[in-house]
Parts: C-alpha cells; structure tokens; sequence
C-alpha cells in the first residue's frame, strides 16, 4: 500500500513497521514488524500492532540490543533514505541519548576488564602463565 499524502504534504498515514524502517531503526521490515509485535518497539509506552499509523508527535520507544532510543516522531515516511534524510524523521529525547551513551561507556569499561581468552589456552599462553607465576 503506498502512502498518499496530505494537502500539506505530509504522508496521510504510514504503518508503524514501514516507519521503523524507513528512520533506520532496523534493517528490514519483518525485523521491525516482529519488534513492534514482541512489544521492543512501543508508541506512547503502549504496545501496538505493525500496521499501527504513527503521527507526528508521539513518542516512540526502541529496545535493541540492551539500548533505549526514546524519539519523538517528527514527520512521516514509507520510504527508506539516507542516513541523513532518516534523521530528519525523528527526535531522540535528550536524557535518552545521555542514558544510552553512559550505556555504552560502561560496556566499553566492562569489556577492558574482562579476560581476553576466548578459551582454553594455548601451549605458549600457558608456559607464560607459568612463568608469571612462578611455577
């Protein structure tokens, strides 16, 4: 179903799904059906169907991958663009984006403290482990 627009020259209507799509939020579109189904992508904190209309000015939550994105939608589109033309789409709420950078620090913090053997080590990495402990 392609959108028609309005008189103003905004899309009359476009599907949740699509518009998840087309701001870049996901990469296909029964990636974001299936996120707005198992309720990852909410309208206004409530869970809707994929085929929901969103409208300029709600507010649009989005769990991927441990994250938040907190956006108002600021105006409609059933195509998906650029980088730069799906930015136009949206607007991340301020305390979103401080939230999901401090986030992404302390996975950054957490990941330089961990081992770095993804396993069982090798014969050289254990004769250095003898010799840095003496045995």
């Amino acid at each position: 179903m392609r959108a028609e627009p309005d008189a103003g020259g905004a899309l009359a209507r476009v599907r949740f799904d699509k518009w998840l799509w087309a701001a870049r939020f996901y990469k296909t579109r029964s990636l974001a059906a299936r996120a707005v189904t198992t309720g990852h992508a909410r309208i206004d904190g409530e869970r809707v169907k994929p085929a929901h209309e969103v409208k300029a000015e709600q507010r649009v939550t989005v769990r991927r991958g441990g994250l938040v994105w907190d956006v108002v939608v600021t105006a409609v589109s059933d195509r998906r663009g650029s980088t730069a033309a799906a930015a136009l789409l949206y607007a991340e709420v301020p305390e979103s984006a401080a939230a999901r950078e401090e986030e992404i620090l302390r996975r950054k913090a957490a990941a330089a403290v961990a081992p770095r053997w993804p396993g069982r080590p090798t014969k050289r990495e254990r004769r250095k482990l003898r010799e840095v402990m003496g045995t």
